[in-house]
């Protein structure tokens, strides 16, 4: 990787109208839209080539949004590709992750902008002292839209860490493809997110869809978007988790990297499992951070001992957001179900009602768990050295009030934009 940084570009205000806002910020929310056509993609393997596909395909739009580019063997084809649709008259906008993509050099983000890519970096900002320093409210979407017609949406950042073959470090993680009228909403939303107008919702509409959007109903292929920003939407994405579990019948599995929610989302597991759901939680056992495993075993006595299975995924770090209720409800995305995500960061996932797509995702899950993880005993709930509890236990807690607590600060508002190369630095 080149050592020129992103500290050696500049970025100027974003020249647009109306102005750029913290993306996020948008009040809309989004119907459920039926009739489309789902399809799970596992891991990189499985990701890469079909978004990579769709974007050579793209005959006039490119929107792609991500919280890491690494590059790496899939971050260089990303840009070949991203350049050659520019040069041949996509419009393409990508939207990068300050921190995420921090340590991109000047020469690749040079690339793309200077072939015609519409590039932009949320909240960019210098290193201090090598370090860089702007951990908080990241912009932590993946969302691919080309050409209005298809949308890529869920966890998988483009970096080679994502394929088997980076080795025991590769994640474990899950995107999924969308073809139909919901594409129509995620194209909407990301062009507000990248500072271009789109077309507004009416009030009205939204507010039905509030008391609505929980209706279950017969009808496969439904999909909608919901997003959390951190304005009018900040809670979104855990209401949702809430209802659904609220709601649960039959069985409740929840696949999912970072693992310390709110007291309010453990009491609902708990409460799922105690009146006769079976809930089957799928974390880490193999964490590429250590801290996401000691926070996340501060919860499994509670839920152990109300029945909740538990399953760590030992065989690498698992990264997947991903759930599944009952035999039709579906949700796949970038949030994870722990403090950043769920208080900070900028998410996106989408909900599905499709009980083919829910199906393929339980035999999915379900083979994880049986076939690659180790299951948890309520008699023998790992606790670890009296230190591992220690830490757990303050990181957990730590965790858990931290965004209440980074609220009395005085804080800046993070903002798209535009990479510009600074005259005369160094493009290598």
């Amino acid at each position: 990787m080149s050592s020129a940084p992103l500290e050696k570009s500049t970025v100027e205000p974003v020249s647009i109208t109306p102005p750029v806002r913290e993306p996020g910020t948008v009040d809309v929310e989004y119907r459920w839209q039926g009739n489309n056509r789902l399809e799970l993609l596992e891991n990189g393997e499985e990701y890469f080539p079909r978004v990579f596909e769709a974007m050579r395909a793209a005959k006039s739009e490119i929107l792609l949004e991500t919280f890491i580019v690494f590059e790496d063997k899939v971050g260089k084809e990303l840009q070949e590709i991203l350049i050659d649709a520019a040069r041949r008259g996509v419009r393409t906008t990508v939207s990068l992750d300050g921190f995420g993509c921090g340590e991109l050099s000047t020469g690749y983000l040079t690339a793309l902008s200077d072939a015609g890519v519409h590039l932009q970096i949320f909240d960019p900002a210098p290193k201090r002292l090598g370090i860089r320093t702007n951990w908080f409210r990241r912009l932590h979407r993946k969302i691919v839209v080309v050409d209005g017609l298809i949308a890529f949406i869920g966890g998988i950042n483009f970096s080679g860490d994502h394929l088997a073959d980076f080795g025991p470090e590769a994640k474990q993680d899950y995107s999924v493809e969308v073809q139909g009228p919901a594409v129509a909403d995620i194209h909407h939303f990301a062009l507000l997110q990248s500072g271009r107008p789109g077309r507004a919702r009416f009030w009205w509409q939204r507010r039905r869809q509030r008391r609505a959007e929980m209706a279950f109903d017969d009808h496969d292929g439904q999909v909608r978007l919901v997003f959390r920003d951190n304005d009018r939407h900040n809670t979104d994405i855990e209401d949702v988790y809430l209802q659904v579990l609220r709601r649960a019948q039959r069985r409740v599995v929840i696949a999912n990297a970072y693992f310390f929610p709110g007291y309010r989302l453990l009491r609902e597991i708990r409460n799922a499992a105690r009146r006769g759901v079976e809930v089957r939680l799928i974390l880490q056992g193999q964490p590429d951070m250590l801290v996401a495993k000691l926070a996340a075993r501060m919860t499994y006595d509670y839920l152990l001992k109300a029945g909740v299975q538990i399953h760590e995924y030992c065989e690498r770090p698992l990264h997947g957001k991903v759930a599944l209720v009952d035999e039709e409800w579906s949700t796949v995305g970038s949030s994870n179900l722990d403090p950043l995500s769920l208080s900070l960061n900028l998410e996106a996932n989408v909900l599905i009602r499709d009980r083919a797509f829910n199906r393929h995702l339980f035999e999915r899950l379900e083979d994880l768990s049986h076939n690659h993880c180790k299951a948890m005993d309520a008699a023998k709930s790992p606790r670890g050295r009296i230190w591992h509890m220690t830490v757990g236990f303050l990181v957990f807690h730590f965790l858990r009030h931290f965004p209440a607590m980074a609220g009395w600060l005085p804080a800046h508002k993070p903002r798209l934009k535009p990479f510009t190369h600074a005259a005369g630095s160094d493009p290598s």
